[in-house]
């Protein structure tokens, strides 16, 4: 498919970039994101939350989405979630459009994640705080009113790669049972030249030299030979949960995206590879200026309600056997 029209017309729009400083490309991106993402939609009720650490005195901010229509009483699946930014930009404001649609989308409470952020917090900061409120979220499953058994763990770009590492620090620390993992254009490993990077690293948003920047805040002298947490694709993928991997047709990190899902495939696990035609990296912003971005929150709704089925209801018979319905 060409790249969509009202897409194309958007990047052209775009200023050439110029040198700044952190402060000021993280003032940019919020601005220019938050212009691109449309009106907010309403949800049933949104909770700020901390995930405290009783080692320490710290706590890592969270803010709840119970989708809108959510039946008080009913234990609702939750997807603890991480926004994108590269390791070390954005902030839970930023994602506030995306994070309603999502839980409407996929009728999970939307958990998401305020980390803390490179350069200042490098490796493995953000994935630890990720992680802890993932655990924070299962203990206390009950008083947030959501399904235990029904927790899955979600991110966009830098968000979808502190999902991914999440899960394997789960299953090696035998931490909290996910129940899914939505991975939406992740970038899993620190290979900079791969075909959709020879493709599509300049001119279509999301450029290799920023995704190198960003590697850089997040790793720092890791980057040559970076921890598996943070390079899953080089990981060992076996036993981690069902998983969805988006990627875009017309982003550098889609190689990646494939090969995670191949690897992930081939270690034995369910997994839903999705290519969203037409868009670039960053969509999940885009539904403002390019209606058609909004499919993103349409396929994660499909994927995430099939992959969070309750599980059936079972009834006694008059015979006293057990019936699935």
């Amino acid at each position: 498919m060409t790249l969509d029209a009202d897409i194309a017309a958007f990047l052209a729009r775009l200023p050439a970039p110029e040198p700044a400083s952190l402060e000021a490309i993280r003032a940019e991106t919020d601005r220019v994101l938050l212009t691109l993402q449309g009106a907010p939609e309403a949800v049933d009720r949104i909770e700020d939350l901390a995930a405290d650490d009783p080692a320490s005195n710290a706590a890592v901010p969270i803010r709840a989405y119970w989708p809108a229509g959510s039946a008080r009483g009913q234990a609702l699946p939750a997807l603890v979630f991480a926004h994108a930014g590269g390791w070390c930009l954005v902030s839970l404001e930023t994602y506030d459009t995306p994070c309603r649609a999502l839980a409407n989308a996929t009728g999970c409470v939307v958990f998401s994640v305020d980390y803390r952020l490179a350069p200042e917090h490098p490796y493995p900061a953000p994935l630890e705080d990720f992680y802890r409120a993932l655990v924070w979220v299962a203990d206390h499953a009950e008083a947030l009113g959501i399904d235990a058994g029904r927790i899955a763990v979600a991110g966009d770009s830098a968000g979808a790669n502190l999902a991914a590492g999440a899960a394997l620090l789960a299953r090696d620390r035998r931490g909290p049972s996910i129940a899914h993992q939505l991975l939406i254009y992740p970038p899993v490993d620190t290979d900079l030249g791969t075909a959709s990077y020879e493709a599509f690293g300049d001119g279509y948003y999301l450029t290799r030299e920023t995704m190198r920047f960003c590697w850089e805040a997040y790793l720092g002298e890791g980057l040559a030979s970076p921890p598996v947490y943070a390079a899953p694709l080089r990981a060992d993928l076996s036993n981690l949960p069902p998983s969805t991997v988006m990627v875009n047709e017309y982003d550098p990190l889609r190689s990646e995206g494939e090969a995670y899902a191949r690897k992930l495939a081939e270690s034995g696990v369910p997994t839903r590879l999705i290519l969203l035609e037409g868009m670039v990296h960053g969509c999940i912003h885009m539904a403002g200026v390019a209606p058609a971005a909004g499919g993103l929150f349409v396929r994660a709704g499909e994927a995430i309600r099939t992959g969070l089925q309750p599980p059936p209801v079972i009834v006694a018979s008059e015979n006293h056997a057990a019936a699935g319905i």
